[in-house]
């Protein structure tokens, strides 16, 4: 139920072109207790009256000049849209038909002058009521859905920060490759957002991308740190972190660790099919899979590793367009290089950075 005091409180708006009937219903209103009544007498400034007031009940003539009571409902339903307009129909416009047209235009009520002193204010305080507890209703709505959001919103940061400890176990084995995970991890959602990705779909890439090498765990130390090239049978050890990688992260419904798991197990797919694990061929190879192979290759030549020094960003940019068509998939390359300018920044953002910066 709604307090006395607060019925009493309520926002009411006449509209009538009659001055004397609007005056004589203010009169019984405020005898009746209601203090906050406005009166509009010209039907062409109703709209901005009632964005102006917000009332909780609109008392409505429908035979007025210039614009008539079903345009009023109109205008007024074009501000509300959907939501509750508290509308008392209050004419001396009689019968049947007129009545049920104005209750499907919108109208809550309907009533007829003259008027009993009674029922025209038990009809108008009926109408305040039901627009009150609306209005409760929907507030409480509001509240129940950010929360709901806020509780959502959490568990998706607890998500991320899973995901980002996660990462730092690669981090923590192979400490000159931490600070890559970082890089391309960004540029990945640059190139993501070039390509059309929203915003959200962004954050993912990012965070799932950081993810690509975690198979990586399980590639012994002699192997992970070894400071010379691989031979052929310890490059076939260190594949292994590709399925290594999808297993680990297999299982989960969060949409993040899904994307991860793509990518764990496909940024080393070749557009030409001789990448592995799966010898998957052009738009076989997922698309954030296809992402991540790209920007990882390209962090990867211009970062200095224990085999081979940093390539010139000149000459990874010159080894990534050969690689077009062949590794890498030809639309992504050319995306690629008209972003070259921000995948700039963000390597020089980090690359003087130590994996303790970073927290």
């Amino acid at each position: 139920m709604i307090p006395e005091e607060k019925i009493l409180s309520a926002k009411i708006l006449i509209v009538d072109d009659q001055p004397v009937s609007a005056r004589i219903l203010e009169e019984i209103l405020r005898k009746a207790g209601y203090q906050t009544i406005t009166s509009v007498y010209d039907s062409r400034d109703v709209k901005e009256a009632y964005k102006k007031l917000h009332p909780d009940v609109v008392i409505l003539d429908l035979n007025m000049p210039y614009l008539d009571g079903f345009q009023i409902m109109t205008q007024l339903k074009e501000i509300e849209g959907e939501e509750y307009i508290p509308i008392l129909v209050l004419t001396q416009v009689g019968g049947a038909d007129m009545r049920y047209l104005a209750l499907e235009a919108g109208a809550r009520d309907y009533l007829n002058k003259p008027y009993d002193r009674v029922e025209v204010i038990i009809r108008i305080r009926n109408i305040i009521e039901a627009h009150m507890l609306y209005d409760q209703l929907r507030n409480q709505n509001k509240l129940l859905e950010d929360k709901v959001l806020k509780r959502t919103q959490d568990l998706y940061e607890a998500q991320l920060d899973m995901v980002h400890r996660l990462a730092r176990v690669a981090e923590f084995r192979d400490r000159v490759t931490g600070l890559h995970i970082l890089r391309m991890s960004y540029y990945c959602a640059a190139l993501a957002a070039k390509l059309g990705f929203n915003k959200e779909e962004c954050e993912m890439i990012q965070v799932a991308s950081a993810l690509h090498d975690i198979g990586k765990v399980a590639i012994p130390d002699s192997i992970l740190l070894k400071r010379d090239r691989l031979n052929n049978s310890e490059r076939e050890i260190m594949k292994n972190h590709a399925t290594v990688g999808s297993s680990l992260l297999s299982g989960s419904k969060a949409k993040v660790m899904q994307m991860a798991k793509e990518i764990a197990l496909t940024h080393h797919e070749k557009w030409d099919g001789t990448g592995y694990p799966r010898g998957l061929k052009e738009e076989q190879i997922p698309l954030v899979g296809r992402i991540c192979g790209l920007c990882d290759m390209f962090d990867a030549l211009v970062s200095e590793r224990p085999y081979k020094k940093a390539w010139p960003a000149e000459e990874a940019i010159k080894e990534i367009k050969k690689e077009s068509g062949v590794s890498f998939d030809p639309k992504l390359v050319t995306q690629f290089l008209e972003i070259l300018p921000e995948i700039r920044e963000i390597k020089e953002k980090y690359d003087n950075l130590r994996i303790e910066d970073i927290g």
